[in-house]
């Protein structure tokens, strides 16, 4: 398998768990959508109401006539002057005290403007009164006053009153050349009065600084008439009207926004979540790896097991059925193959074989079926314990399976197949225990006529189960699985990690073992399965009939 499918696979395994997720990622975005809907219509009205202002690029062009080189005229505004201009004390200070004064606008709602605006002149963040503009290369165009209050009202007075503010400051602004001319002027004419009263009577010096001063004056005048015509490059465009509708709160709109949000935060955790949880859930997280999952098995609630053991336990519904599932499937893979030998394992140990193991051979002898479970884990064997339970303290009954007075646990029956003792766990069901616990097992299994024990055991059987070491713990199961007709792998769900069972079906397959499918074990009985198990359906009462 090489690493480019293997990306392609595990591409797959996220989209069948993102799509296990969506429900719970689509009914948190709806309650995020609700809850932001509701939050938005419990906040105030804002309404919003715009002024314009029209901007020329120049400014008092009619006083160069009249004034000569003692006007000094005011520039063209710079880019983003206007902006700054707002955004200071200039204009602030005397919006604020029009605000203050102004009648049209209800006293707590004057204090609430107020408040904002000089919080956000101190921030340099203009939110109730904004300016934007549409100019050309030269500076000309319009700029349009927005401002936002509570009522419509006073949207409309805020933005007027905001608009005049800026017209005086502009006008301020232009009128500082006429005030500068103007001093320059009256300093030029104390000069001429000073040497016209020096000046000798009658002399021709006198006459012409009589005709300065008579200037002067002349040009003073002036000055005072355009001081009071003079105007800066804003004018007035169109007033505020009151607005209709308010602009804020928009809970629809908001609402959509935080379902968006919270659907694309609740992809995006649930990806990684994906992507750093690479444990079996469900069958569509095997499905990649081209193998059918034969059953999945609920878990026992572990009160059950204790008191009534794995095997009577397992008689509940909901592990019953999925028992026969597993039945039908194996017997249905390997039909045509006459006594057929399995051996169950799994890729690390815990994962619960050999519990499925024991169920199913249970279920096997249900059905009238003859099986012999060898317990083939002969470092850490565990059916006797398994079948404790299901003895209730009764002394097993040993019998014999070949021969006489054989051997009574997997190691020696192996080396002497033809004298083999069994226990009798119920009827139907024989066992060969694993006997204890042995360090080199792989060696015991190679020194053993596996094929001729396995060819010699079968003809006295239905159906032969071997419960074999884990696959990456032993290389036990890769020499155990080459006698037998096929191999099933156990997984537990929200536990195995899927690159454990990835290893696992490469070991096995380059051992040559006929991989019959994957159990998953231990499945939330609220997880999703594609058997579709019925949990509780329970036989009706005469009542219901």
């Amino acid at each position: 398998m090489t690493q480019s499918h293997e990306q392609e696979l595990d591409l797959t395994t996220l989209w069948h768990r993102l799509k296990r997720a969506l429900p719970w990622i689509l009914a948190l975005s709806l309650a995020l959508a609700g809850l932001t809907y509701f939050w938005s219509r419990s906040k105030p009205a804002v309404y919003e109401a715009q002024a314009s202002l029209l901007v020329t690029g120049g400014s008092a062009q009619a006083a160069d006539s009249v004034l000569g080189e003692a006007l000094v005229k005011a520039p063209p505004l710079p880019e983003g002057a206007v902006a700054q201009a707002l955004q200071s004390t200039s204009v602030m200070g005397p919006l604020t005290a029009r605000i203050a004064q102004n009648a049209a606008i209800p006293e707590p709602e004057q204090q609430r403007l107020i408040e904002n605006l000089q919080t956000e002149l101190a921030e340099r963040s203009m939110e109730t009164v904004r300016l934007t503009s549409r100019l050309d290369l030269y500076g000309n165009g319009i700029y349009t006053v927005a401002g936002r209050a509570n009522t419509p009202e006073a949207a409309r007075t805020l933005a007027n009153l905001a608009a005049q503010s800026l017209l005086e400051w502009d006008k301020d602004r232009a009128l500082a050349s006429v005030r500068q001319a103007q001093q320059g002027f009256e300093a030029q004419l104390s000069q001429v009065e000073a040497e016209l009263k020096a000046a000798r009577a009658g002399s021709p010096e006198r006459s012409l600084l009589a005709s300065r001063q008579t200037a002067l004056q002349q040009s003073l005048t002036q000055v005072g008439i355009l001081e009071q015509s003079i105007s800066g490059v804003l004018q007035p465009l169109s007033e505020a009207i009151t607005p209709l509708s308010p602009v804020e709160p928009q809970p629809v709109r908001n609402a959509a926004l935080a379902g968006i949000a919270g659907l694309l935060l609740g992809l995006g955790f649930a990806t990684l979540m994906a992507v750093a949880d690479r444990k079996v859930r469900s069958e569509d997280d095997l499905l990649d790896l081209g193998l059918p999952t034969l059953a999945s098995l609920p878990k026992l609630r572990q009160r059950d097991v204790m008191m009534r053991g794995m095997v009577r336990a397992a008689r509940q519904a909901g592990l019953y059925e999925a028992i026969g599932f597993l039945r039908v499937n194996l017997l249905s893979a390997l039909q045509g193959v006459e006594r057929p030998v399995i051996m169950v394992t799994s890729s690390a140990p815990g994962e619960g074989k050999s519990s499925v193991t024991a169920t199913l051979a249970d279920a096997l002898a249900g059905t009238g079926k003859k099986v012999l479970i060898i317990d083939a884990d002969l470092r850490r064997g565990t059916q006797v314990q398994v079948w404790q339970k299901y003895l209730n303290g009764s002394v097993p009954t040993w019998t014999s399976m070949i021969g006489e007075n054989g051997a009574q646990d997997t190691p020696s029956a192996l080396r002497d197949p033809y004298n083999v003792q069994v226990l009798a766990t119920e009827d139907n069901v024989h066992l060969l225990p694993a006997g204890q616990g042995m360090q080199d097992s792989l060696g015991a299994l190679n020194a053993a006529q596996l094929s001729e024990a396995i060819g010699l055991w079968r003809s006295r059987y239905d159906l032969i189960l071997i419960d074999s070491a884990p696959l990456l713990a032993l290389a036990d199961g890769l020499v155990l699985g080459k006698v037998a007709d096929g191999v099933v792998l156990v997984t537990e769900s929200g536990q195995t990690d899927l690159r454990a069972i990835r290893n696992s079906v490469r070991r096995a397959e380059r051992a040559g073992l006929n991989l019959l499918g994957f159990v998953i074990n231990k499945q939330s009985q609220s997880a999703e399965s594609s058997y579709s198990y019925s949990y509780s359906y329970s036989p009706k009462s005469r009542a219901e009939g």
